[in-house]
């Protein structure tokens, strides 16, 4: 792996100033699981690197990797190889705590006088004596610098409306005009950025700034060398980054509340006429755009409950949500014009909030306004948060408004009629290829994408696709360190039910899985594997699901009848299932977990803990998933066939990693279970059993 990425990185053609000359400057290297991918990257990229005069960017998919990267695996590389490389950790804005707004919650929580204007998708801060306390600790830690602002550096769990108000966005970010910059945590982090030689974020961040231009929070993408480890992740999290939605009903309410507050800025700013027009302007415009959200409810409302292509949606996890998505993302002609009109009227509103909002931000320079400082930072925040908000609204009014370009994928558009009464509308590209090849691999200097799992079906052409990747681009295997063969047994039984018949499959499991969870039914691997495992044979399970209503129902048949700990996802965090599933394990007792589609991925649990993976269903896409419907006509459109090319390759790829969970370490040994019979009687089953990995295989009743 360290030869691929070198002469790869060492072939880039560069001009007289250090900017790349030549096309060629992105590899895919797929590097199975105990490889060393960290080592290898890190060995390779940062010294040609340095030679060439670049940064290097880390991206992981995860903050958890991005934590493991800077605290042991960089520093080990550093330490075994005695380079002096400047090391930094960039995460977002909401990972730090802002210390106006913990002086601002600390207040409120004294004089039991909500002041932080959140509004209502905001989770209001309500004090009580468990956050006071909270307050007060994270104050004392900050004083004493023996805590540096960072949530995932606080000792105990924060709760989420407490953390919410304790941080802020880009837009109620004073900035350098804060009375308390010298204190900012953010700040104080993204100085240690500078000067540093190599960067460790996360996909997200890097997505947030490219969406800003680029070199906005990180380095410029033509100076950069990006890695992006868990790279199969990239597509996902760029689409995520591309979309935009709009409640109708709390984007009225948002407005109407708004209002309220316009009038009470009357008082404190009466002597600052230049705010006071400029919120009667912004009040002039909102109620506009009130007047036409009322119209555009009972449209929307007609649309979702006359179309024939309504359907529940809820992927199955009992609380169906009525939508419709617009075939090929075409818009009716009403629909359309009004959605038109909106934008124009949020143009105007943003316009008119930026206005605000940067006259507010000058007033705190001025130690010499009429209106206390601490309203103006109050009310500045409001200003910002309403900025973001009305932007986010353009944003999906403009996507409704105009048609999509000629020979370009569509943009899925979609409502949804959510539990509460209100309108959901949905856009989002349903490739993120083509911004990241215009964002991302255009201008930068180079970049290396790796991952355990990048192909799928045998090749790499859905990864490449995914993430706007050339069809040229270089692409490399490296194989993993595990001797599958004798690690592990892939068991595919015979349950007397197909995976599609959902009541029949359910009923089967309740019946079969009792018995599958006995340590006994730990299928031999050969007299060597299976005294390795005999001293651990109370190991973990880890029970996969793809639907929530199935893992619920299972739960409800068979948890008062389990001798041994179940833990299940949902019920408590995902770090406390890990924690006393392992300190069960150690105390020698039996654990077993059911998880979702989250635990097939993120979920590391080498030797004991994980020593069977049962795979309850084959992890096809919910069918009525609009981004999934949209990109499947989209490819039908086009001849092509969306099961061949889009749902089998997703099923394959959340396939191997659910099966990438048994197998950690070289000295782990275990078995996979699918309790999905497709793979048999299924024409495209011999497929996903050969993109597994190459475990010995029992297939029952062949």
């Amino acid at each position: 792996m360290i030869g691929h990425i070198a002469s790869f990185l060492g072939a880039i053609e560069r001009d007289d100033e250090g900017l790349r000359v030549s096309d060629n400057n992105v590899i895919a290297i797929e590097a199975g699981t105990g490889t060393g991918k960290t080592v290898a990257y890190l060995l390779s990229v940062l010294s040609l690197a340095k030679s060439a005069g670049k940064k290097v960017v880390v991206a992981t998919g995860t903050v958890a990797l991005q934590g493991q990267l800077l605290d042991r695996d960089i520093p080990d590389v550093m330490a075994a190889t005695g380079w002096d490389y400047k090391l930094a950790l960039a995460k977002g804005r909401g990972r730090y705590l802002c210390p106006l707004r913990l002086q601002q919650c600390t207040e409120t929580a004294k004089a039991q006088d909500a002041g932080l204007f959140l509004f209502e998708d905001e989770l209001a801060f309500q004090p009580d004596r468990q956050s006071g306390e909270t307050l007060q600790a994270m104050d004392e830690a900050l004083q004493t610098g023996s805590w540096d602002g960072d949530r995932d550096a606080w000792p105990d769990a924060v709760p989420a409306q407490t953390w919410q108000a304790l941080t802020v966005d880009r837009n109620q970010c004073a900035g350098r005009r804060c009375r308390l910059i010298s204190e900012c945590c953010f700040f104080q982090a993204r100085e240690s950025l500078e000067g540093a030689d190599c960067i460790v974020a996360n996909h997200d961040l890097v997505m947030a700034d490219l969406a800003l231009g680029g070199g906005a929070i990180l380095s410029a993408p033509e100076d950069t060398i990006y890695i992006f480890d868990e790279a199969h992740r990239l597509g996902n999290t760029a689409l995520n980054h591309f979309a935009s939605q709009c409640r109708l009903n709390a984007t009225t309410q948002w407005l109407e509340q708004m209002q309220k507050t316009l009038k009470a800025m009357a008082t404190p700013f009466a002597e600052m006429p230049d705010i006071i027009n400029r919120g009667a302007e912004l009040g002039e415009i909102s109620l506009l755009a009130r007047q036409l959200l009322h119209q555009a409810t009972p449209l929307f409302q007609s649309t979702l409950e006359n179309s024939e292509s309504k359907q529940g949606y809820g992927q199955g996890f009992g609380n169906s949500q009525v939508q419709y998505r617009y075939p090929e993302g075409r818009v009716d002609e009403a629909c359309r014009s009004l959605s038109e009109d909106l934008t124009a009227v949020f143009v105007r509103l943003s316009g008119r909030m930026e206005n605000l909002h940067s006259v507010l931000e000058e007033a705190l320079e001025n130690a010499h306004q009429p209106v206390p400082r601490v309203d103006i930072e109050q009310y500045f925040q409001v200003a910002g948060q309403w900025l973001g908000r009305a932007s986010g609204a353009t944003e999906l009014w403009s996507a409704m408004s105009y048609p999509d370009p000629e020979g370009q994928p569509p943009m899925a558009r979609w409502l949804t009629h959510e539990d509460n009464g209100d309108i959901r509308l949905s856009v989002s590209p349903i490739s993120a290829g083509l911004r990241l090849y215009e964002l991302l691999w255009q201008r930068c200097y180079g970049a290396v994408t790796t991952s355990a799992t990048l192909r799928v079906l045998g090749d790499f052409e859905r990864f490449k696709s995914d993430s706007g990747m050339a069809p040229q681009t270089q692409c490399e295997v490296v194989a993993g360190a595990f001797d599958y063969a004798n690690a592990g047994l892939l068991v595919v039984p015979d349950i007397g039910a197909e995976a599609s018949d959902a009541r029949a499959h359910t009923q089967a499991l309740i019946e079969y899985l009792p018995d599958l969870l006995y340590p006994d039914s730990l299928t031999q691997l050969g007299a060597e594997s299976a005294e390795k495992n005999e001293k651990s044979s109370n190991g973990g399970v880890l029970v996969l699901f793809a639907s929530r209503r199935q893992m619920e129902e299972l739960v409800d048949a068979l948890a008062t009848d389990l001798p041994w700990q179940l833990l299940v996802q949902g019920e408590l965090s995902t770090a406390e299932i890990v924690s006393r599933h392992r300190a069960t394990i150690d105390g020698g007792e039996r654990s077993i977990i059911f998880g979702l589609a989250s635990f097939a991925e993120g979920m590391d649990l080498p030797g004991a803990y994980c020593e069977h993976v049962i795979i309850a269903k084959l992890p096809f896409a919910v069918p009525d998933d609009p981004l999934q419907a949209a990109l499947a006509e989209w490819v039908e459109s086009k001849g092509g066939n969306a099961f061949r090319e889009i749902t089998l390759p997703d099923a394959a790829l959340r396939l191997i990693q659910a099966c990438g969970r048994l197998l950690r370490h070289e000295s782990d040994r275990g078995r996979v279970t699918i309790l999905d019979r497709r793979l048999v009687t299924k024409s495209y089953g011999r497929q996903l059993l050969a993109s597994l990995p190459p475990f010995k295989q029992v297939i029952e009743g062949v």
